[in-house]
């Protein structure tokens, strides 16, 4: 058995194991009339925990590939050919060998715990039910008549509603636009998916904030696209570190959410946005701007968008109804050069036959209601009480433990940890406790840091998750 573990490989070792005593059945090494080689026999070969062995043969059993039997050992199933000599996918080597990479590890035993477990979650970036404009989303799902299309759609979504984003976006966000210039996507994640998958090229350079939430998604990766990253100060990213990456790296695009980030919930101030737009202008840079949060400015000031100053056509514009008004809509959009948006529609096409058409019926007339205007006031109101709650229970639990700037918008509070500590151990004792979080590693590249989402629980939930965390920290 000319075999040895490696390990520095990403893949698990017990899972390497698996694969080559797989390989081994199938070229003959392991012979279906002996059994294969003890689990303390193989721990000794090749220097590894009996456990790890044992975890390789749990893998193998549950695809049908061995049988194990007290007393006799472990065996090659005897249906492994089975009548017609079929057999059973390896289907972990098919989950490896995927181009479309996971979530990260921390990310997917969040979504885990949050699935299986009541927690009072400030992890989750989205706003709670109670928060939902319900009483009128029913109200139009229930009293009015639907008028669309129950066939496929325009490539780009229903034309109603694009006109009426059109609308909604020169109002309450000065960027002029029209109804050719938009595509209709399912949320802002799948219009950044669009928009690497099909205008970058593996090798190419992209230029992503750090700390950001782009910072903790795999499709940069995906894609064969390099990252690298632009600091995230207490008034946003520095112009000029736009510079350095374009010189050193030739950076095809730059990814930025400049109105009260995720996760810092920092506003770029507007001499920044200008400058940037000049440099964009000058190197011939597109940036694509991420604006979730825009309209939940707490002192009432009109954002300016990177969009809304852009005058020559530069920026890639993408925002959605998930933070405002219910992630569960999926509705989001992105607004750009005629030519973009028909390459990045054709791609969605190839992807689901363009979007629900329920979803936009309603997404369209509650826009155009005067209901709209009035959730946003009373949510941005609702969320600054939120922002409050945590800013006073942070300053009543852990006055002297953490740093933090105050947001003026948004729904996430970027924390920083004086205390030295270990991260994952940390999650561990606040989940044991009650309340999950978004470590800061999974969003930038510094140590010590937590993202709170504020917007997820109600004033008394916030209270006693920020207890339970400062707990959690006195325990470690």
């Amino acid at each position: 058995m000319d075999w040895k573990p490696d390990r520095k490989s990403k893949t698990p070792i017990y899972k390497q194991l698996a694969m080559f005593i797989e390989n081994g059945i199938a070229d003959g090494t392991f012979p279906p009339d002996k059994p294969l080689p003890s689990e303390r026999g193989l721990a000794k070969k090749f220097y590894i925990n009996r456990s790890t062995v044992v975890a390789a043969y749990d893998e193998l059993e549950s695809n049908g590939i061995v049988e194990r039997n007290r007393g006799s050992g472990t065996m090659v199933s005897k249906d492994i050919w089975g009548m017609a000599k079929r057999r059973i996918p390896s289907w972990s080597r098919y989950i490896e060998a995927g181009s479309f990479l996971p979530n990260l590890p921390v990310t997917q035993r969040i979504h885990k715990e949050l699935a299986e477990t009541k927690l009072i979650n400030m992890a989750s970036g989205e706003l709670s039910q109670d928060l939902f404009p319900l009483t009128s989303l029913r109200e139009i799902s229930s009293n009015r008549s639907f008028i669309g299309t129950l066939g496929y759609d325009h490539p780009q979504g229903n034309e109603i509603l694009r006109k009426t984003l059109a609308d909604h976006v020169r109002k309450f966000r000065d960027i002029e636009s029209s109804a050719s210039s938009i595509l209709i996507t399912s949320g802002a994640q799948q219009a950044l998916h669009l928009v690497v998958q099909c205008l970058l090229k593996p090798g190419e350079s992209v230029a992503i904030e750090d700390p950001s939430y782009h910072y903790s998604l795999p499709i940069f990766k995906s894609a064969g696209v390099k990252t690298y990253y632009l600091k995230t100060g207490n008034d946003g990213v520095n112009p000029d570190d736009i510079i350095a990456l374009y010189k050193k790296h030739r950076i095809k695009m730059i990814f930025l959410n400049p109105i009260f980030q995720n996760p810092t919930g920092t506003l770029l101030p507007e001499n920044k946005r200008r400058k940037i737009l000049e440099l964009s202008s000058e190197y011939g840079i597109p940036v694509v701007e991420d604006d979730p949060y825009s309209l939940t400015s707490f002192t009432g000031e009109k954002m300016k968008t990177l969009k809304s100053l852009d005058r020559n056509g530069n920026v890639l514009y993408i925002s959605s109804l998930t933070k405002i008004v219910a992630s569960g809509l999926r509705i989001g959009w992105i607004i750009g050069p005629r030519s973009v948006i028909e390459r990045l529609s054709d791609a969605k096409q190839q992807v689901d036959f363009g979007h629900g058409s329920y979803s936009q019926w309603i997404a369209n007339d509650f826009i155009e209601s005067a209901d709209f205007e009035s959730h946003l006031n009373s949510l941005t109101k609702q969320l600054e009480q939120r922002r409050n709650q945590i800013v006073s229970s942070l300053d009543h639990f852990l006055k002297d433990q953490v740093e933090f700037s105050t947001p003026q918008g948004g729904i996430h509070l970027w924390c920083r940890i004086k205390k030295e500590h270990n991260e994952n151990y940390l999650l561990e004792e606040s989940i044991k406790r009650g309340v999950i979080y978004v470590p800061g590693t999974t969003m930038g590249s510094e140590k010590g840091f937590v993202r709170f989402t504020f917007g997820r629980e109600k004033e008394e939930n916030i209270h006693e998750g920020i207890k339970r965390f400062a707990d959690a920290l006195r325990s470690i």
